[in-house]
């Protein structure tokens, strides 16, 4: 039993021109993908800024007519008021 069963595996097939044509046409085509993947996501992280930005923009807004809305609930109530008491003389009353 001096021989011994060789069972690894063995790669023994020539590369030629066109595996090498192959295996460069897919690594361009992973860097490609790669490449699309980036610029995809840089213009997401744009739309995602401007959509944040514009949502603090909404929010300044509806700040500002919340306020409007409060001064105007107040002077109504003022009025109001004053209808009920008869303070109202004509022309001269004033919130």
């Amino acid at each position: 039993m001096a021989q011994t069963n060789c069972k690894s595996w063995r790669l023994n097939k020539p590369a030629n021109l066109s595996i090498l044509i192959q295996l460069i046409f897919l690594a361009f085509l992973i860097v490609g993908s790669w490449v699309n993947l980036q610029r995809q996501l840089d213009l997401l992280q744009r739309d995602v800024t401007m959509l944040l930005q514009c949502q603090k923009s909404f929010e300044q807004k509806l700040e500002s007519l919340q306020t409007k809305s409060l001064s105007c609930e107040y002077r109504l109530q003022v009025i109001e008021k004053n209808i009920s008491k008869g303070d109202i003389t004509q022309g001269s009353f004033r919130p």
